[in-house]
C-alpha cells in the first residue's frame, strides 16, 4: 500500500485582515489501496487541523501555497503521519483478514 496525502479545503482569514488569506483551518484525507488478485481494498482517514497565526516573516501568499507545503504545517502541527498510514494500513488488514466473521448459522441450509 502506497498511502497517498491530498489536501481537501483551506480557510483563511479575510482578504481585509493582515495577513490576508493566511491559512487557519486545513482538511486534509489519507488513502491507500491495495490489490490482491481480483480485490481491491482500500482504508482512508480524513480529519481537519487548525493552525497557529501566520508568521508575517515567513509567510506565503495562498496563491503561491503547494500542497506539500500545506502537507508539511499538517504534520506540523499534531497530524502523525506514521501513525495515520498505519490507521490505514490497519483498515486494508481488517478487510483482508477480518477479527470477526459472521458465518451462516449451523442449522441453516
Amino acid at each position: 500500500m502506497t498511502p497517498v496525502w491530498i489536501i481537501e479545503w483551506m480557510k483563511t482569514t479575510p482578504t481585509t485582515a493582515d495577513p490576508a488569506e493566511a491559512v487557519i483551518t486545513v482538511g486534509w484525507r489519507c488513502s491507500g489501496t491495495e490489490v490482491d488478485g481480483d480485490t481491491t481494498y482500500s482504508g482512508t482517514v480524513y480529519s481537519t487541523v487548525s493552525l497557529p497565526a501566520a508568521d508575517p516573516a515567513s509567510f506565503t501568499p495562498y496563491n503561491q501555497l503547494t500542497q506539500e507545503q500545506v502537507l508539511g504545517w499538517v504534520w506540523a502541527n499534531g497530524v502523525n503521519k506514521d501513525a495515520t498510514e498505519a490507521a490505514v494500513a490497519g483498515q486494508i488488514e481488517q478487510q483482508k483478514n477480518p477479527p470477526v466473521i459472521q458465518p451462516p448459522l449451523p442449522w441453516a441450509a
